[in-house]
């Protein structure tokens, strides 16, 4: 089994479409607001799996939050962060699975390319 995606850009049109989405949030939309932590300031994992229940979201927090880099501080304040399904939505839509257990020689088993 590959880690190397097959599409490289996917990963990068993934965390835009976080951004876009986070940015484009009204007050009656559904989405999960999180309160970051004194511990999860330079832990995305940590929220990742209090809010996903598992340690692959980092770059979807990293991007909800609007940091550049990995190493930013992510400081303590309120987060948006998509829903499960609108989670899902987002990895369609840009061809990318952060979950091993979703991938298969470099690209989502849900993928029907």
């Amino acid at each position: 089994m590959s880690d190397i995606d097959q599409n490289t850009q996917a990963a990068r049109v993934f965390y835009r479409l976080v951004r876009d989405f986070v940015n484009s949030i009204k007050p009656w939309d559904v989405v999960t607001y999180y309160d970051t932590g004194p511990d999860e300031v330079l832990d995305l994992i940590k929220v990742s799996l209090r809010v996903y229940g598992r340690p692959d979201e980092h770059l979807c927090v990293m991007a909800a939050a609007g940091m550049d880099t990995v190493d930013e501080p992510l400081g303590q304040r309120r987060i948006a962060l998509p829903t499960e399904a609108q989670l899902r939505s987002l990895k369609q839509a840009a061809g990318f699975e952060s979950r091993t257990d979703y991938r298969e020689s470099g690209k989502p088993t849900w993928s029907t390319d």
